[in-house]
């Protein structure tokens, strides 16, 4: 008997004993939860769509032009050189998703994950307009190829792929930025048959994944469930079944009126399946706790509507720890949520702090590879070295010039100072380092330079300068 009943954690419930796809038929949830959801996924599907085209100080609200190796978050333009903030935003991410997995189960999935919006409040929602609930859509999956289904099934699958175009000319715009798209939008697909090509690439992808992948995604594909594994324990608070009040000393029982459950030792739980119906993962959340579940707190809805309607107490499924169920332990912060929270802390403020030392334009100036240093007359050290000027702003900054702070000496451009790094770009060429060897103190000196717009320091740069040894 308890092997049957482990059963499911042998195999995944969308796929038959044959190796077939289950296709899930999941109910048309409602209720309070899902309700705060379709509020939660409305802002979150907003806010999708209007970022990348509004812009801060002239900046993309965000974009991740990986081609051109440029970056806008929050309306900040992050670029190449700023790979140790991406790196440490990127670790930052890990780690509050580790937290709040440990603290209450794959939240993110049921709420925010932007599979699960798309798919449960867009193209779900569409397919319960077209075809009708769990019933009208069995009934039509097993129905003949007539008039009927042809139109249902013509007039739902455009709708997928024109949606699905749009969200690939979305994330396009993060891609390439919203005023390059919308410039490509007016030149005309015929300008740019390569972006297009790519542009219905995406669109037959996202088709595929929400009209026929679906939950698989979550499933199959995204590490995340398996992730849950290693950081849920007993004290993390999940979409759990309260077992010890279902089940009670023996078993469930389908509901009959004027029936004294309690007395004849049957638990809450009326074997109504309703759970089971409306999860979008075709799973038994009674079975306990399983990768499948997205904790869409679509079975809660339900089983409160029918508690309620046989005149049971609600709850049976709900947000609860294992040890909440069993032992009626409240929720605490374990020193496991408060070192995790510790970690978090830190590498936010270390984020911060670098956020703010982070300076609009950098320089960096480089010896020219393969040079070595020139004597000239009057005991003078020459070397020869690139410059890159890259102005993180979306102002030009104008009249740059160079000094040493650190020796006396002469820099001298071979295009001549006083040039201008126009707003978000970079600037690059050549210069010469001159210094009296007098003033060196060895053949390796380190030195500091000044980058000046006008007469205002606003960056400073090392370089090291190569010098005759022992040189008399």
């Amino acid at each position: 008997m308890e092997e049957e009943q482990e059963n499911f954690r042998d195999s995944i419930g969308t796929i038959d004993e044959e190796g077939k796809r289950a296709w899930v038929f999941p109910k048309k949830p409602s209720g309070p939860f899902y309700k705060y959801r379709k509020w939660v996924s409305y802002f979150l599907l907003l806010f999708l769509f209007s970022a990348p085209f509004i812009k801060i100080d002239g900046n993309q609200f965000l974009m991740f032009n990986v081609l051109e190796r440029r970056f806008n978050i929050f309306g900040q333009p992050f670029w190449p050189q700023d790979f140790h903030l991406f790196v440490i935003s990127m670790i930052i991410g890990v780690i509050f998703v580790a937290l709040f997995t440990v603290a209450f189960g794959r939240i993110f999935c049921g709420w925010m994950c932007p599979q699960t919006i798309f798919m449960e409040m867009v193209f779900r929602r569409i397919e319960y307009w077209i075809d009708g609930d769990r019933g009208a859509q069995m009934r039509l999956a097993r129905q003949a190829w007539d008039g009927e289904k042809i139109r249902k099934r013509v007039l739902k699958w455009v709708i997928f792929f024109l949606i699905s175009f749009v969200i690939a000319n979305i994330f396009l715009a993060y891609l390439i930025g919203s005023d390059q798209l919308l410039e490509y939008v007016k030149e005309g697909p015929g300008s740019h048959g390569g972006t297009l090509t790519a542009l219905l690439i995406f669109t037959a992808v996202f088709y595929f994944v929400f009209a026929w992948f679906r939950e698989q995604v979550c499933i199959i594909a995204c590490p995340y469930g398996r992730m849950q594994g290693v950081l849920l324990d007993n004290k993390s608070v999940v979409v759990a079944y309260d077992h010890k009040r279902g089940e009670s000393e023996n078993g469930r029982k389908k509901f009959r009126k004027n029936e004294d459950r309690a007395a004849l030792g049957y638990g809450d739980c009326i074997d109504c399946f309703q759970c089971v119906h409306v999860c979008p993962t075709g799973i038994d959340i009674r079975n306990g706790t399983q990768l499948e579940c997205v904790n869409c707190t679509a079975c809660i809805d339900e089983c409160n509507t029918i508690m309620e309607k046989v005149g049971l107490p609600k709850g049976l499924i709900r947000y609860a720890s294992e040890d909440n169920i069993v032992k009626k332990a409240k929720f605490s912060f374990t020193p496991r949520l408060k070192g995790y929270s510790a970690v978090l802390g830190i590498l936010v403020c270390v984020l911060v702090g670098m956020l703010f030392l982070r300076n609009d334009l950098e320089a960096n100036v480089l010896r020219l590879p393969g040079q070595l240093y020139e004597h000239k007359e009057n005991n003078i050290i020459s070397n020869v070295y690139t410059y890159k000027l890259i102005n993180k702003t979306t102002h030009p900054v104008t009249d740059i010039h160079f000094k040493l702070l650190s020796h006396p000496g002469t820099i001298i451009f071979v295009k001549g100072d006083g040039f201008t790094v126009p707003a978000q770009e970079l600037n690059e060429g050549t210069l010469f380092i001159e210094i009296n060897n007098a003033a060196l103190n060895g053949d390796k000196d380190q030195l500091k330079i000044g980058v000046y717009s006008g007469e205002e320091l606003i960056e400073t740069t090392r370089a090291r300068f190569l010098a005759p040894r022992n040189y008399n």
